[in-house]
């Protein structure tokens, strides 16, 4: 963040994080989104009108309504006169949203903003083919009887046959699961090294939730079957390396990556309240914390790991903030799959970039055992990062993310 004035967190929350299709089944991503959006307005105080915009991030954007930001804005109840924009930046999209909005507030483009994600896995619908599509699409423009007749004459069953949902990198023709269990061999992460990190997830999420770290946070939401979530719904305080030890390999038979040692299908959002450091004491706010720097990177996937762009990523923000490896306090890195964290860290090493010790690794859980919706994710990250270091009594803290398509965010943040 080039800005001699530090840009500040001022307030954020999430939803509890729950597996796809399950609590939050009946909720758009505008409810969700509209949830957070509120909820941190609420709670820092602030008077909406003083909000100039909203940026919000989603991989899977439903087709009506795709601007999530915008239809998440008029969910929440906030003034519809903020402009509001979407972001894909895959698993960084929260990150990226918030990088945005900190750059239009440095430089001085609008004075406060509120930036998050959100992702409903529950509302991915499946797809048709093209042919289908263009099918129906005639069909419904026909305008004589004998047009439709026609067109009905060449209806194949197959139109019907629609293409499920799926987590496939278009270029590589790999699903992500299948991209992390090559780079684990490439990095020689075995599987009981994988599902000791999972269980570490499991174990320190459980543990954050009963001290009560995450209620400073975590929101509750009501549900439209009158049920009210208030925890993340995939942390497992009974996990064990036993139990771990016996499932099976989800994409190759030979495989390491496992349903236990990989991040679930999630449905949740996130969101953050932007601003100058000078205008939240002129509102008499106290801030989370800080952005220090932020930097993204990319690889080329026909010759490297899907998933090891973050590892480039690092020195640069490191560079930015004007830190030392050494300095940082509190490493949240995203957990995809505990593969790609552990080779990740192999390639920092490799690089003589740093080693992360473990002692400042994902102390209250990662996206393993709270879960990831794609867009939230970062947002999720930013939060737990703040909350960490004021909870540690610390300074520094780095996130990292990993993305789809060969790309990786990591941002620094300092605590107030």
């Amino acid at each position: 963040m080039s800005t001699s004035e530090r840009i500040a967190v001022v307030s954020g929350v999430r939803t509890p994080f729950a597996r796809a299709r399950t609590a939050f089944q009946k909720m758009t991503p505008s409810n969700l989104a509209g949830v957070v959006l509120r909820e941190t307005v609420s709670r820092s105080g602030i008077d909406p009108k003083l909000i100039d915009e909203v940026y919000m991030g989603i991989v899977s954007a439903p087709a009506e309504g795709s601007n999530i930001a915008r239809e998440g804005l008029f969910d929440s109840g906030l003034p519809p006169s903020i402009p509001s924009t979407t972001i894909n930046f895959y698993c960084g999209s929260s990150m990226e949203a918030t990088s945005a909005v900190a750059s239009k507030i440095s430089s001085g483009q609008i004075n406060i903003g509120l930036a998050g994600g959100v992702e409903s896995i529950s509302s991915v619908r499946a797809l048709f083919s093209l042919k289908a599509t263009d099918y129906f699409q005639d069909l419904a423009k026909a305008k004589t009887m004998g047009q439709r007749l026609g067109l009905l004459s060449q209806f194949k069953a197959s139109y019907l046959a629609p293409n499920a949902p799926g987590i496939t990198e278009p270029t590589l023709g790999l699903s992500m699961g299948q991209s992390a269990d090559l780079m684990s061999r490439k990095f020689n992460v075995g599987r009981k090294e994988q599902d000791e990190f999972a269980l570490a997830s499991h174990v320190n999420a459980s543990k954050a939730w009963d001290q009560g770290f995450y209620q400073t946070h975590v929101c509750k939401v009501a549900t439209p079957d009158g049920k009210v979530i208030e925890r993340d719904t995939d942390v497992r305080s009974d996990s064990s390396i036993e139990k771990l030890s016996k499932l099976r390999p989800v994409f190759y038979k030979d495989g390491t990556i496992t349903a236990g040692n990989a991040s679930p299908l999630t449905d949740g959002a996130s969101c953050v309240l932007l601003m100058k450091e000078s205008r939240a004491k002129e509102l008499g706010m106290k801030p989370l914390g800080f952005i220090r720097s932020y930097a993204t990177a990319a690889v080329d996937i026909q010759n490297e790991p899907l998933l090891i762009a973050p590892a480039y990523a690092f020195p640069v923000a490191l560079k930015r903030a004007g830190l030392t490896f050494d300095q940082i306090d509190l490493f949240e890195i995203h957990e995809a799959f505990a593969g790609q964290v552990l080779s990740t860290i192999r390639k920092l090493e490799l690089d003589g970039v740093g080693k992360v010790p473990a002692e400042k690794l994902n102390l209250k859980g990662g996206s393993i055992s709270i879960g990831h919706p794609f867009g939230a994710t970062g947002g999720r990250m930013i939060l737990q990062t703040l909350h960490g270091l004021k909870a540690a009594n610390k300074q520094t803290g780095l996130i990292s993310v990993c993305t789809a398509g060969g790309m990786g965010c990591v941002m620094i943040l300092e605590a107030n």
